[in-house]
């Protein structure tokens, strides 16, 4: 039984540690809370993971780290340098291989599907930062000093996945109410379910010839957020969804009334243009395939809309 050491234990943390754990393996999961799964096979511990001596003495005996912790979005230029910098060095002094959860930023603005081989060059202040993270990394990967790789995802969408319409946009069309967004809604645009990430990032973690590298994470769909939600309507049995951009002015005043919704204009880009990922190297190499957008969509539905429509249809 190995052991396998997860910091963070959000979406997909908790997801990772799970699958792991009903796989037989034992899971160490770190948070500043000790928060994490409940599983026989599951550890919770409290500590800083920006306390690289601490994260080294939790790491010894594990054969992977999987990072899938995160300073709060407004605070990723300031706070995330330091939490990466700290696991990076637990992972060289350790000699765990190093997995971490990254996303699409660092590539900026591109024409086509994005493939894991283009080089970084965000155009964001959050790009900058992910793409940073990823070069420290991969230098030292290459260094021979840690065996890295990062696995990359578009949004997330699941039942506890967090997110611009997983949040703003999924409750107000599951209630038959407008859904007013500070981002286009009518571009293709991919989207990662929660469960398929953790998958990806477990399948990197056991292969020997998958360091070194970026891996994609395979898109449930590539519907447009007002497609996605009207799937979604019809799932629930809900109305047509409604949904709206927010004008310039309700943008504005969003802005300046909250700090994470600052940092959205400088990622509207990644709405108001296609956003497609080309994951075919996961899929062939890794045998990682995503799950269906159906089934995704059914899990974010209020549990009792699932139980009933479940309960009609055995009795069909």
């Amino acid at each position: 039984m190995a052991l396998h050491v997860i910091t963070g234990a959000g979406a997909i943390g908790t997801a990772t540690a799970r699958l792991l754990a009903d796989a037989g393996e034992k899971v160490r999961v770190i948070t500043r809370s000790g928060g994490g799964p409940r599983h026989p096979l599951v550890e919770r511990v409290a500590a800083d993971v920006t306390d690289a001596a601490r994260i080294t003495q939790l790491l010894e005996g594990a054969e992977v780290l999987y990072n899938a912790a995160a300073p709060a979005y407004q605070d990723w230029r300031t706070q995330f340098p330091p939490l990466a910098a700290a696991l990076l060095t637990a992972a060289e002094r350790t000699g765990v291989g190093y997995v971490m959860l990254g996303n699409l930023y660092g590539y900026g603005e591109v024409t086509g599907p994005l493939t894991p081989a283009l080089p970084m060059r965000p155009t964001s202040d959050k790009g900058r930062v992910r793409a940073a993270l990823w070069e420290e990394a991969l230098a030292a990967h290459r260094a021979g000093r840690v065996r890295a790789a990062e696995v990359r995802g578009s949004d997330f969408l699941g039942a506890a996945a967090v997110g611009l319409f997983p949040l703003m946009a999924a409750p107000a069309v599951l209630a038959g109410a407008e859904a007013v967004l500070p981002v286009g809604l009518d571009r293709p645009h991919a989207w990662s379910y929660v469960d398929d990430v953790a998958r990806t990032l477990i399948a990197v973690g056991a292969r020997d010839d998958a360091w070194g590298r970026a891996w994609h994470v395979p898109s449930t769909s590539e519907l447009s957020p007002r497609e996605l939600m009207g799937r979604l309507a019809r799932a629930a049995g809900a109305p047509a969804p409604r949904l709206r951009t927010m004008t310039p002015q309700e943008l504005a005043e969003a802005v300046a009334g909250d700090a994470v919704m600052a940092e959205i204009p400088e990622m509207a880009y990644t709405y108001d243009r296609e956003l497609l990922v080309d994951a075919s190297d996961t899929e062939r190499v890794l045998g990682v395939r995503a799950t269906a957008i159906d089934h995704v969509l059914e899990e974010m539905l209020p549990q009792g809309d699932a139980a009933d429509r479940a309960v009609r249809a055995a009795g069909a």
